[in-house]
């Protein structure tokens, strides 16, 4: 049912893409048509598909890194009073300056390759999980936490056994924001400074009026980044059952 949905939801937008091509006769060099798109897509599929590679390797090594430090950085600033004094300055400073402001600095120091990206893409994910994760640490059930302290809980214990284990739903939504928004550190990054990726071929192609090619590597970085996103989705669902999934429906018997 939900590929359905998808189906028609794609086929809806194409629709309607189209419809404002052909009503308002725009030039293909501004607006191509989907069509236009298609044939530019299957003329350059090889090179396409090598940038994205590039850039879905930028994008899935960004996403492991952030979530990484993220959970370290929320677990430390939970557990740490004095690592809270250090750790929450660098998380409001992160979010203060804007990522396309860093862009030029991180391909200065880090080069033109992979790494520059990924930093860019690390940066952009590490605060929603952090946030997130700590925000699940902090609202542990204070019965839980009583209970385990009347019965001798170390806090190391409690922190493995209780806190981590109940802020796990709010951590599944952080990375669930981070997916959503990993693709943007990557392609900033090639957009400033880089050989290869679909945003490099993005802004080759502009320069070269191929804006049909541009848009077809534009479409392929939106399906890249959805099914990264219901990937992920999935797994978490997988990882987490007994996350409930509110539905909106009321339970029978209530009034």
């Amino acid at each position: 049912m939900k590929a359905l949905r998808a189906l028609i939801i794609g086929a809806g937008m194409l629709l309607v893409w189209q419809a404002i091509v052909s009503l308002t006769g725009v030039a293909h060099y501004i607006l191509p048509g989907p069509l236009r798109v298609v044939r530019a897509f299957v003329a350059n599929v090889d090179l396409l598909l090598a940038h994205a590679a590039v850039t879905g390797a930028e994008i899935i090594l960004g996403l492991l890194l952030g979530c990484i430090l993220g959970c370290v950085s929320a677990i430390l600033v939970a557990s740490f009073p004095p690592a809270r004094r250090w750790l929450l300055p660098v998380l409001v400073v992160s979010q203060a300056i804007p990522v396309f402001a860093l862009a030029p600095v991180l391909v200065l120091w880090l080069g033109y390759g992979l790494l520059s990206k990924v930093a860019m893409a690390t940066l952009i994910i590490y605060f929603p999980v952090t946030a997130a994760f700590l925000d699940g640490l902090r609202r542990t059930e204070p019965g839980w936490l009583d209970l385990a302290h009347t019965m001798g809980g170390s806090r190391a214990r409690v922190l493995r056994h209780i806190r981590i284990p109940a802020a796990l739903p709010a951590l599944s939504s952080g990375i669930r924001v981070a997916t959503a928004v990993a693709p943007i550190g990557a392609v900033v990054g090639e957009w400033v400074g880089s050989s290869a990726g679909l945003g490099y071929f993005m802004l080759q192609s502009n320069a070269r009026l191929h804006v049909d090619a541009m848009f077809a590597a534009m479409l392929l970085l939106a399906v890249m980044a959805v099914t990264l996103y219901f990937s992920v989705d999935i797994a978490l669902r997988l990882a987490l059952p007994w996350q409930a999934e509110d539905t909106g429906s009321t339970p029978q018997g209530s009034d």
